[in-house]
């Protein structure tokens, strides 16, 4: 089906023909051939390579000028020169394979290059012992690439299938089909308490730990925490004088007051090297903390996810060999 569409540019009418072109018989192996003649002028060099011979390149040529409707090249005093119209089609034709390339050749990532920012949602606990091992990899390894940590929603299962974060750290249970997890190291409950408590030279048995003032830190706000899960197993409750979001804080709180903080090992380990802080055995049996990170079936295979994914597991390495 040929469509007449008239152009007026500065008062002169220019009738062009379009042409509705069938994409079935549109072959991109002639547009290679094509883009090889731009290069070599010889329709022999052009055929070499592209691994043809002399005449199967003739032929090839052919072809490809019944598809576009124009002869393209012609011979002249150098070899062979472009029609107007194969000068007109040698720019696009070398931007549309070079696309084509990219869209089925396998993506690779080079992490000097990279660019953007990826997004992880975490909570303080794990900011504070993971991120920044990572951000000194970015700094090495990707430093036109910026981490942004988003304010966490809940267990930050939905931020992820939302597509609000790329990557998500914490503890997780159930998850949609549709996520990846992948466990990172397995940690211990701690109490801290200021340094001189009496505690720490009296020793912290079960009847001091639930007669004390607790701080208590509230992650995801679904549930109750393995503390009170514990306690309550054993017909026991505990007196939280204060809730706090992150566990920076309710450390603080603790190194300048008589209260208790059970909290992670190795935040607290961390924590006790800033703060005036105290490590307690905590006298409950409770389970390992065992911190995951999740991500999204879509991202699962891009290799710049997979390469950050990656620099958290090397992050997280040593702690799976240290007590």
């Amino acid at each position: 089906m040929v469509h007449d569409c008239r152009i007026y540019t500065n008062g002169m009418k220019v009738i062009v023909n379009m042409h509705q072109v069938d994409l079935s018989n549109l072959d991109l192996n002639l547009l290679k051939l094509f883009e090889a003649l731009v290069r070599e002028r010889s329709v022999t060099q052009a055929g070499l390579r592209l691994g043809l011979s002399q005449p199967a390149a003739s032929r090839a040529l052919g072809r490809l000028r019944a598809m576009l409707g124009d002869r393209l090249l012609v011979r002249g005093k150098l070899g062979l020169e472009l029609t107007p119209r194969g000068e007109m089609l040698a720019g696009p034709v070398a931007r549309l394979l070079e696309e084509v390339r990219g869209i089925v050749s396998p993506a690779v990532f080079d992490p000097a290059a990279a660019k953007g920012r990826f997004t992880i949602a975490a909570h303080d606990h794990l900011s504070l012992t993971v991120l920044a091992g990572l951000i000194a990899r970015f700094e090495r390894q990707a430093p036109a690439l910026s981490l942004h940590i988003a304010q966490p929603a809940g267990d930050n299962v939905r931020l992820i299938e939302q597509g609000g974060a790329d990557l998500a750290l914490g503890i997780f249970n159930t998850l949609p089909g549709s996520l990846h997890r992948r466990g990172l190291y397995d940690d211990d409950l701690v109490c801290v308490v200021r340094s001189g408590h009496a505690c720490v030279a009296g020793g912290l048995g079960l009847e001091r730990y639930v007669g004390l003032r607790h701080v208590a830190v509230t992650i995801s706000g679904v549930g109750e925490s393995a503390v009170d899960v514990a306690l309550s197993a054993q017909g026991r409750t505990r007196h939280v004088a204060v809730r706090v979001p992150h566990f920076l804080a309710g450390a603080m709180l603790v190194a300048d007051s008589d209260m208790i903080l059970t909290l992670p090992g190795r935040l607290a380990r961390l924590l006790a090297q800033q703060l005036p802080l105290a490590m307690l055995e905590v006298p409950l049996q409770l389970a390992p903390l065992s911190p995951a990170m999740i991500w999204h079936e879509r991202v699962h295979r891009d290799p710049a996810h997979v390469w950050v994914r990656q620099q958290l597991v090397d992050v997280v390495a040593p702690f799976n060999h240290v007590s």
